[in-house]
């Protein structure tokens, strides 16, 4: 039996740390060490390729830690000793090893952050600590003082100082693990991908299930529920011309349909959708439109309508002011999870339809009005 030898560090979006344990965990071929703020640490067998997850911004190999360092300009120099107290060649070689390129590219790029109160700042930290890296894989050093991008091929690192350790970190693929490759198009309001794709997970996708975007947006959700659940039928809508653009040519040959319609009427029948993920335009970055516009509570009508009795939905909400709405319809919240995501707190919710039995000696139908109102079609009058 083998055993778990390289540790790899996964961070993430403050409150998907769970969700992106629970992604290393169904690998099947690591171990989770611990889970912090915003990261999971966890260990693979030393012949095994780097699970690709789909839930972190990136993932790392440490290269090197030590105790953190005072608060002064004057003990910087200590941080010299994390870029020279390791092995570069056995560094390189995990790296390889576990499906990362082969040496540290055309050169080095460096990214900190520190917690507490000190009298210098991130960039005096990575100019320390990069220097010293460059001159040692014989490579060129790109500062990130003047808000340059550093050129493409340079190997990224990031180094964190908590007020504990200080800990140096090489990225483990070319780039960022939160770039997708299909993300050519984008449009104002598109989602993280990993946000998305710990969206689709959460929805416990099936092979055969249909699947609704109802504002597909760039496609973001839809093409991240494919990786998750392959099999699955896709369908997004959106009114925005770009919008619908920009997802069709992220799908690309991807098994996604993207049509024009309303979220506020969709053109769907009753009961025809297994699952809803959805990131709906509550004017924090796009503004609703067509039949939402002044009136957002027809998309929980219009979800409520065509959910199947075993649905579920997955959205993402700026706070929980209109879940009163999804209450009423016969949606319930059963998760509720708080993000931090570029200055926003989102909530992260999972719904699903809420079954009542009819109060004891009364009609079936007089004393259900959430159920009713979800089915509008179906009133006294119209039978």
């Amino acid at each position: 039996m083998r055993t778990p030898r390289v540790f790899l560090v996964a961070r993430c979006v403050r409150g998907l740390e769970s969700a992106l344990g629970t992604e290393v965990l169904r690998t099947h071929s690591a171990t989770i060490d611990r889970i912090g703020h915003r990261e999971v640490g966890f260990r693979v067998t030393d012949d095994d390729i780097a699970p690709r997850l789909r839930t972190a911004d990136d993932v790392f190999l440490p290269a090197h830690r030590r105790p953190d360092i005072g608060p002064h300009k004057s003990d910087l120099p200590e941080l010299a000793s994390l870029a020279r107290e390791f092995d570069l060649a056995d560094l390189a070689r995990d790296r390889r090893t576990l499906g990362g390129p082969s040496g540290f590219g055309d050169g080095i790029e460096i990214s900190a952050s520190f917690l507490g109160r000190r009298t210098y700042n991130r960039y005096d930290i990575e100019d320390t600590v990069g220097r010293v890296l460059a001159e040692r894989a014989g490579l060129p050093y790109h500062s990130r003082r003047h808000g340059e991008a550093p050129p493409p091929g340079h190997s990224g690192w990031r180094l964190t100082l908590d007020g504990t350790d200080a800990t140096l970190l090489l990225r483990l693929g070319r780039r960022p693990a939160h770039r997708r490759a299909y993300k050519n198009a984008t449009i104002p309001g598109t989602l993280h991908p990993p946000v998305a794709a710990a969206m689709a997970q959460a929805a416990e996708l099936r092979p055969g299930q249909r699947v609704l975007d109802p504002c597909c947006g760039a496609g973001t959700l839809l093409i991240e529920a494919h990786h998750t659940a392959p099999g699955t039928t896709l369908l997004g809508f959106d009114l925005d011309p770009a919008a619908r653009r920009a997802a069709r040519e992220n799908a690309g040959r991807l098994p996604v349909t993207v049509r024009r319609g309303d979220a506020g009427a969709l053109p769907l029948a009753d009961r025809s959708v297994d699952r809803v993920l959805c990131n709906p335009p509550w004017g924090a970055q796009v503004d609703a439109s067509g039949r939402l516009a002044g009136h957002p509570e027809r998309w929980w009508h219009e979800l409520a309508r065509v959910l199947t009795d075993e649905g579920r939905a997955v959205v993402l909400l700026p706070d929980a002011s209109s879940l009163a709405h999804a209450l009423t319809v016969g949606l319930s919240p059963v998760h509720v999870q708080r993000l931090s995501l570029f200055g926003s707190r989102p909530l992260l919710i999972h719904l699903e339809r809420r079954v009542l039995a009819p109060p004891k000696g009364r009609g079936e139908l007089r004393d259900q009005p959430p159920v009713a109102a979800a089915e509008p079609r179906r009133t006294r009058r119209s039978r």
